[in-house]
């Protein structure tokens, strides 16, 4: 996945007029864009909106110019949301911005080619789903898609990589399609622009990247390209006029917070505005955007071209990586002054505040068993101050490992792994599934070790792959039966870290709703090496 990790994400549409209000009545239960859901604006009363849709205020070079304020590397716009009206000038339907508006401008085209102007990459946002369409049996978000609508979303993409220059992203969003159509939407797009990224949200594991939930943020680094899609009021994405904006500061703070976490697990940031119908930018969220700015001006360094944290959890806050320097973001500081480093097998040279002209030294604790900074009283009044440690050779940090019992078992349980799920499903409303567990453990006696698999009885069989100490162990599991299931033997030297990792295959039919669940995986000492 590209690398900018701080993106502008941009929900403008006929929605924006509307301010979240329809007919007098303030509507709350779902986001601004979507009114004409949660409204139940007829189809014809809402295309009306169209002849009143006159946004002269919308100024694309200003808002190119207040992403890069923002610190952003990335701009994202809507050119489609699941009400259909198009903001681009698209020959499949005259409603459209410039067919269908006073305004008569291509919205989409007017924000690619500022973007082309100031360097900034540009992507679109695309629903799959079109409520004006006319083939939807209700105004939800995960109707399927028929053969028509897909076709006319086929030809739809390709206007969109064909007209508009290069498309970095396309942020595909809603719908239940098939495998086959996901795959149609995918290809269309690759076959013009073989280097667009393509969202998650394609579903059927089409994309390039995985798509959070809205607002989500995994507890732990990914093994994949993902991104966390972020509004700046989790309330809505699209203007919602009525809706309070106080805090400046505690807004400002609390996405910055939210960034370095998701930086620091491995993933993209993308920040989303709601312009107003005028298409003038709220100032309380361009305020927001150009304090998180602000901050990245003194401390990009740590976020930008970086790695995510090697450890799995810091209790003051969170970390990223470059070569040869660790940056950590001090949250808070624990009562004995002592920023811990669990883990890290590195000798630090040096450590002091990110920043400081004068590169006043922190004194370090770095003896063999233990890392640490101990955090001065001087930055504490500055909001996450980040320190960078500086470290010799390859980083080498060691998980927290589980230890063997009295006898040399090791009991590895769902509590103690780090669990991967599939946010990219089948459709929107899909659960997330979990395709992976991963366990670290301490070998402390050499010798053979029998691989046991404890397990519930489900309704369906589960195939599972076990890779430990180099090798793979496979597996089947019924859920007619009743673990445990010994799947093999290993030699297993001693080691501070050794990993087992449980890849989940899908569900034998599709709908199991109880596939076996696994309770814990045993590596049972069943004899020294000779």
């Amino acid at each position: 996945m590209a690398e900018p990790k701080v993106r502008d994400f941009i929900h403008f549409g006929l929605y924006s007029a509307l301010g979240g209000v329809w007919r007098g009545r303030q509507y709350a239960g779902n986001y601004s864009e979507q009114i004409q859901s949660d409204a139940h604006i007829p189809e014809e009363q809402y295309a009306k909106l169209a002849s009143q849709f006159d946004p002269e205020k919308w100024d694309p070079d200003a808002v190119v110019q207040l992403a890069q304020d923002a610190g952003m590397k990335f701009i994202v716009l809507t050119s489609k949301h699941h009400d259909g009206f198009n903001m681009f000038h698209t020959r499949l339907s005259t409603y459209n911005v410039v067919d269908a508006t006073p305004y008569r401008r291509d919205i989409v085209k007017g924000l690619a080619d500022a973007c082309a102007r100031h360097h900034m990459p540009f992507g679109v946002y695309y629903s799959t789903i079109d409520w004006h369409f006319g083939d939807v049996p209700s105004k939800r978000n995960d109707n399927p898609i028929s053969a028509a609508h897909e076709d006319f979303n086929a030809s739809q993409l390709k206007e969109l990589m064909t007209n508009y220059g290069p498309i970095s992203e396309i942020w595909f969003d809603m719908g239940h399609p098939t495998p086959l159509q996901s795959k149609h939407f995918a290809d269309t797009v690759h076959a013009l622009q073989p280097e667009c990224m393509i969202s998650g949200r394609i579903w059927n594991n089409e994309g390039d990247f995985m798509e959070m939930a809205d607002d989500e943020i995994p507890d732990y680094i990914l093994d994949e390209p993902w991104e966390s899609p972020a509004s700046i009021y989790k309330e809505t994405w699209g203007y919602r006029s009525w809706l309070k904006r106080t805090d400046l500061e505690g807004k400002i703070q609390e996405h910055i917070l939210r960034l370095v976490a998701v930086v620091s697990r491995g993933g993209n940031y993308i920040l989303n505005i709601g312009p107003r119908g005028d298409g003038s930018v709220v100032e309380f969220e361009a305020d927001v955007l150009r304090g998180t700015g602000e901050w990245l001006k003194r401390n990009g360094e740590a976020i930008y071209d970086t790695q995510p944290q090697p450890f799995r959890k810091l209790d003051f806050g969170h970390a990223t990586v470059k070569a040869g320097r660790l940056f950590l973001f001090v949250e808070h500081v624990p009562a004995n002054g002592r920023l811990e480093l669990p883990g890290l097998e590195n000798h630090i040279r040096k450590a002091y505040i990110l920043g400081d002209p004068a590169q006043r030294l922190l004194r370090v604790d770095d003896t063999k068993d233990r890392k640490a900074i101990l955090a001065p009283d001087w930055p504490r009044k500055e909001f996450l101050p980040v320190i960078v440690a500086e470290f010799d050779s390859k980083l080498n940090v060691l998980p927290p490992a589980t230890a063997p019992g009295p006898d040399g078992t090791i009991q590895l349980t769902p509590e103690t792994a780090d669990r991967f799920y599939n946010a990219n499903g089948e459709g929107y409303y899909d659960p997330p599934t979990l395709r992976k567990e991963q366990w670290h453990f301490a070998v402390e006696r050499p010798g053979t070790y029998r691989i046991e698999l404890i397990y519930k009885p489900g309704k369906f069989a589960r195939l599972l792959d076990v890779n430990v100490g180099g090798r793979t162990f496979k597996a089947n599991l019924y859920g007619s039966e009743q673990g445990p299931a010994s799947i093999g033997s290993i030699e297993l030297p001693v080691a501070k870290d050794t990993t087992l990792t449980v890849n989940r295959a899908a569900p034998a039919e599709r709908g199991a709703s109880l596939p076996v669940e696994l309770d814990r995986v045993s590596l049972v000492f069943s004899g020294r090496q000779q």
